[in-house]
């Protein structure tokens, strides 16, 4: 089977500042009474995928269509029940958001999800992942008379389903869909129809779960139908679009055949360790990097150590295939999120020991390898290591559970420019020498996919996960980008 061309073109938190933000996550229910409540216990459970805002919209036969927007996290906002009594209905979809397109900060008109009143009736969008084309979305929307209300990438989708002729809320929807390129999981609804979609390719996450008797869930992870008990059913295919209405699923393929390209960095960071993906535990995944590092990285040493908390899956593969024990050498604080005010420079200044505190009797005098999920501008690796070594310890070893990332990502993740990435601007070696430790090693592109269940690792000629954040090959041209003056890599 040939592989698909690329589509053509038509930090206030120290520890959290050195990594890849998460893109976003949308939860969905329908069937169910109170549908809202059980969209906050979903959004609950994605909260990783996004904290900077949230919302939710939903549906009653009385009220008509209710919304609220907050910014903070789920737990602060849609725990109330003078807020939740305001969302009353039996079918209801929401969205956490980290800004990954459009104003960085308070604004409250970008957090979703977006509702549009039609013709035939409202519906509401939520949207994860980005549109690598929305800027000349949006220029030409405008010019045709649309009024934007935020800046957001997603809008771009209402504005489109405005001008399509078609007379369902899901014919416009794809017709919408097949205007934009990019990456995107969509959970919308209607007043009595619940609506998933995926990409072409399947960048983004989408699941299908059943609530009851007649209730159905649409959500970005597994473990979001954990929390209210739904049963999972399967995964939402590349390009497939369901409609969910009294109890029965409509599947169809807007968008013709495709092959899928999933994120392989949701395997490796953004996805909760209890959440599956294609049919595995991401925890089994993880743990299974930690065995390839292991076999492809090995170090004398005396103690492997995670560095909280998305290293520890692969830091426990790692002493297990190793021989070499694993050690709780760093501790979280996990009572500082990421609004945490520092309100002088002395407490700027402790940067990472906000966040993180060493052991010290445990690390005095040991060789250490730190096992970490990513190297991103590699600062908190420098402060870490600083660490590590005040603390007594004789050597400093880091193995990274993913390859160097050398290109950032224009799908829903929000990555530095590429020359803030450290893998682009350093070879390994001077990644080493510059981080200040005695050894620095990343797992293989191909090691990382036999990880992820590839026995026979990466296909070049068509890979079987986007990896451009990591070979610098785009499934889908970044159109906007390209135009803003971001060079591609060379075709070798």
């Amino acid at each position: 089977m040939s592989c698909p061309a690329p589509a053509k073109t038509h930090f206030a938190d120290p520890f959290d500042d050195d990594k890849l933000r998460e893109e976003c996550g949308v939860f969905g229910v329908v069937g169910v009474s109170d549908a809202a409540n059980f969209v906050a216990l979903g959004l609950h459970a994605l909260q990783h995928r996004g904290q900077e805002a949230g919302g939710i919209v939903a549906h009653d036969a009385a009220t008509g269509f209710n919304s609220a927007h907050r910014f903070g996290y789920v737990r602060d906002n849609f725990t109330k029940s003078s807020l939740m009594e305001t969302l009353p209905g039996n079918i209801a979809i929401g969205h956490v958001r980290y800004s990954t397109a459009g104003s960085k900060g308070a604004v409250i008109r970008d957090i979703q999800p977006f509702f549009g009143e039609f013709s035939m009736g409202g519906c509401a969008v939520a949207h994860n992942g980005n549109l690598t084309n929305a800027d000349a979305l949006r220029r030409e929307l405008i010019e045709r008379g649309a009024i934007f209300q935020s800046s957001s990438d997603s809008e771009c989708i209402i504005h489109l389903m405005a001008r399509s002729i078609q007379r369902k809320h899901a014919d416009r929807i794809a017709d919408a869909l097949r205007r934009v390129e990019g990456a995107f999981s969509i959970v919308a609804m209607t007043r009595t129809k619940l609506i998933g979609v995926r990409d072409p390719l399947g960048v983004r996450p989408l699941v299908l779960g059943k609530l009851g008797e007649k209730g159905y869930v649409l959500s970005s992870e597994t473990c979001a139908l954990d929390i209210i008990g739904a049963e999972f059913v399967r995964e939402i295919e590349p390009g497939e679009m369901v409609v969910i209405q009294d109890g029965k699923i409509d599947s169809s393929r807007p968008f013709g055949p495709s092959t899928g390209r999933f994120c392989i960095f949701e395997h490796v960071y953004f996805s909760r360790p209890d959440s599956i993906i294609g049919g595995r535990s991401i925890y089994e995944t993880r743990h299974d990097i930690g065995i390839e590092l292991a076999r492809e990285a090995p170090v004398d040493a005396d103690l492997v150590c995670p560095v909280p908390d998305s290293g520890t899956p692969a830091a426990i593969g790692f002493s297990q295939e190793s021989g070499i024990p694993f050690a709780l050498g760093i501790t979280r604080n996990q009572y500082m999120g990421r609004t945490f005010i520092e309100p002088t420079e002395q407490i700027r200044n402790m940067g990472v020991r906000l966040k993180l505190n060493v052991n010290k009797a445990l690390i005095k005098g040991k060789r250490v390898i730190l096992v970490d999920d990513s190297v991103v501008r590699g600062t908190t690796s420098r402060k870490i290591k600083d660490m590590i070594l005040d603390a007594g310890a004789k050597e400093v070893h880091f193995r990274i559970a993913s390859p160097p990332t050398a290109w950032p990502c224009f799908y829903g993740v929000d990555t530095p420019n590429r020359d803030k990435l450290l893998a682009a601007q350093m070879t390994e070696e001077e990644m080493r020498e510059w981080v200040g430790v005695d050894s620095l090693k990343f797992i293989s592109l191909d090691g990382l996919y036999r990880a992820v269940g590839e026995a026979g690792g990466r296909n070049n000629a068509c890979p079987q996960y986007c990896d451009a954040c990591f070979s610098g090959e785009y499934p889908v041209t970044p159109s906007d980008q390209i135009e803003k003056g971001f060079e591609m890599k060379a075709a070798e």
